[in-house]
């Protein structure tokens, strides 16, 4: 059964054509260097990710999925391969070039919220826009909350808020310039139950209601029952995928994955 959203969208904007893919890496290789030598994060990787589409990225530990992330999301360079987002390459692309694209055509969210503690949640939510040299229009702002919910918490700071809605004005502080991509690593993993069905609600909406293309690291089968796919990596690799997901199917994926790295 399809999770329905809790929220009204941010806009009624026609949602992307699902043929085009937002998010494409080709043979991506991620290596770290250290004194004790060089660690593989990423092996060879080629993936897409349609627009429109949820899809969730598992995988044990280490797998490499924050970095997968992390590289498909312009915040980290991979070593080798290609990676484009909303047809632009970004390994073509400068630092300053690279920095504009992520302010304007994809958001992220933080397990951690990293919302700054002093700031009022409008205040937290107009920060793309200032950083952008825009100046932020209240009603942008507010639009941005009213989709998450929050509408009536403008004014509250973050000691102020539940951490579940510290992560829904993460979320409208993503989705404030209007991205083409959503990327969330484990945004649920701070919350409870309850607070992660509204965060996980929230970001099914963006796809379904938006068109937003989303992409999301988790270690919780439930959670990734929301995704339309599941991608399954292992060791840096891409380990297989599952389509109409569900929380018993995932798990028994995510347990196969686990025996078989314990045998290795």
């Amino acid at each position: 059964m399809k999770h329905r959203p809790l929220h009204q969208p941010l806009s009624s904007a026609a949602p992307a054509t699902r043929a085009e893919e937002a998010v494409t890496l080709r043979a991506v290789s991620k290596e770290y260097r250290s004194r004790g030598g060089t660690v593989t994060a990423l092996r060879e990787v080629t993936l897409a990710f349609v627009a429109g589409s949820f899809t969730a990225v598992m995988g044990p530990s280490g797998s490499g999925k924050s970095t997968l992330l992390q590289c498909a999301a312009g915040l980290d360079r991979p070593t080798s391969g290609e990676i484009r987002v909303a047809g632009h390459d970004l390994g073509g692309l400068s630092e300053a070039k690279l920095t504009v694209l992520r302010r304007e055509r994809i958001g992220f969210v933080f397990q951690s919220f990293n919302l700054l503690p002093s700031l009022t949640a409008e205040l937290n939510v107009a920060l793309p826009l200032r950083l952008a040299g825009r100046k932020p229009g209240r009603r942008q702002v507010r639009d941005a909350l009213a989709a998450v919910g929050l509408e009536n918490r403008i004014r509250h700071r973050p000691a102020e808020l539940s951490g579940g809605q510290q992560q829904r004005v993460a979320i409208a502080r993503a989705l404030v310039t209007k991205p083409e991509v959503i990327f969330a690593d484990e945004p649920t993993g701070a919350l409870d139950s309850a607070a992660g069905r509204e965060v996980l609600s929230l970001l099914r909406g963006l796809a379904d209601r938006e068109g937003r293309t989303v992409v999301m690291v988790t270690h919780d089968p439930a959670a990734a029952s929301w995704a339309d796919r599941v991608v399954f990596l292992a060791d840096g690799r891409l380990s297989g995928e599952l389509d109409a997901p569900t929380p018993a199917s995932v798990a028994a994926r995510v347990a196969q994955l686990e025996t078989a790295g314990a045998r290795s």
